[in-house]
């Protein structure tokens, strides 16, 4: 048979494109996963940067309760107002109301601290937040600087530790 003559392809040129045509799927279908990983890695990162920034506005907003450090405390000691209640007198106003906000600085913070939390739980896989003053020494340049950690388990790395977002203010 002349080579002139030949019409089609043998079954090994089909089969080599093939193979060749199958890599190539593969390796888009992991680069597709991976995108999905990171894109994932990305989504938490947002969120814990943004409940960071959420515990620091609470902060401001109740200077009293930042003053007596009860952020600090209920964040450490994970307990109640020392008036020994479980559940806060705090009313939320409703829209268009005029209920008022009737609890403590010390209330406002233990409801902010566990609402925050509950937040991060919901938000992030495994996700915490804590709150510390870098100094409690008045003489120190670090006085009144607070360091919010929100941390959380991201599953990219088993061997490394939990991910986590760290953010700085001063009130």
């Amino acid at each position: 048979m002349n080579k002139l003559n030949q019409k089609g392809l043998s079954l090994i040129e089909v089969m080599i494109a093939l193979a060749v045509f199958s890599f190539g799927l593969l390796a888009l279908a992991a680069l597709m996963a991976s995108g999905l990983k990171y894109n994932t890695s990305a989504l938490h990162r947002s969120y814990a940067t943004s409940q960071a920034y959420d515990m620091a506005d609470r902060m401001r907003a109740n200077g009293l309760g930042l003053d007596h450090e009860s952020y600090i405390r209920f964040m450490v000691l994970s307990g109640a107002p020392s008036d020994g209640s479980t559940e806060l007198n705090c009313i939320v106003p409703e829209f268009n109301s005029h209920n008022e906000v009737n609890c403590s600085p010390e209330q406002m913070a233990y409801d902010d601290v566990l609402d925050w939390n509950n937040a991060n739980a919901r938000l992030l896989p495994e996700g915490t937040g804590k709150v510390r003053a870098k100094s409690n020494d008045p003489e120190s340049a670090d006085f009144g600087i607070y360091t919010i950690t929100v941390s959380w388990d991201d599953d990219r790395d088993p061997a490394t530790a939990a991910d986590s977002f760290v953010f700085e203010f001063k009130p």
